[in-house]
């Protein structure tokens, strides 16, 4: 699995004009999954992005991770992630994961990060969708479970 994690100080995922998730200050996520992705890869990455100290403390350090801050998360499904853009000009999504089986562990993926005690907002899996935020930093991580 691999992820981008961009602290925002807000983030909301519209789809067909209706806002489908929104959160105040947190993480936006963006989520790809590839073939070979397990709960184990699922696990990890919620547990990382849960106590990632990536929020400043009362000094300006970034000391504080979502827990500490009672932060939100919007978990964004991508695909396109996993695009290999080594050759021509056109991307091949080719290490995507089936839908079928990608939607699967997106959505344990997101089950783990409210396991962990985090409030999840997410977007329509497989829908168009277009997501707004404000990056705050900006601070923008990518995580991959490999």
């Amino acid at each position: 699995m691999k992820v981008v994690v961009q602290r925002a100080k807000d983030a909301q995922v519209t789809v067909e004009g209706d806002v489908v998730g929104k959160i105040k200050t947190g993480v936006m996520v963006l989520v790809g999954i590839t073939h070979d992705d397990t709960e184990t890869d699922a696990e990890y990455l919620a547990e990382k992005i849960a106590h990632l100290r990536i929020f400043e403390d009362e000094s300006g350090k970034m000391n504080y991770s979502l827990l500490d801050i009672e932060g939100e998360v919007l978990s964004v499904s991508q695909f396109t992630l996993y695009g290999d853009c080594r050759k021509g000009r056109r991307p091949n999504y080719m290490n995507a994961a089936k839908p079928d089986y990608a939607n699967k562990l997106y959505e344990m993926f997101n089950q783990k990060l409210k396991e962990k005690g985090l409030h999840v907002e997410t977007g329509t899996f497989g829908a168009m969708m277009d997501v707004q935020f404000t990056n705050d930093g900006p601070v923008t991580l990518i995580i991959e479970s490999k």
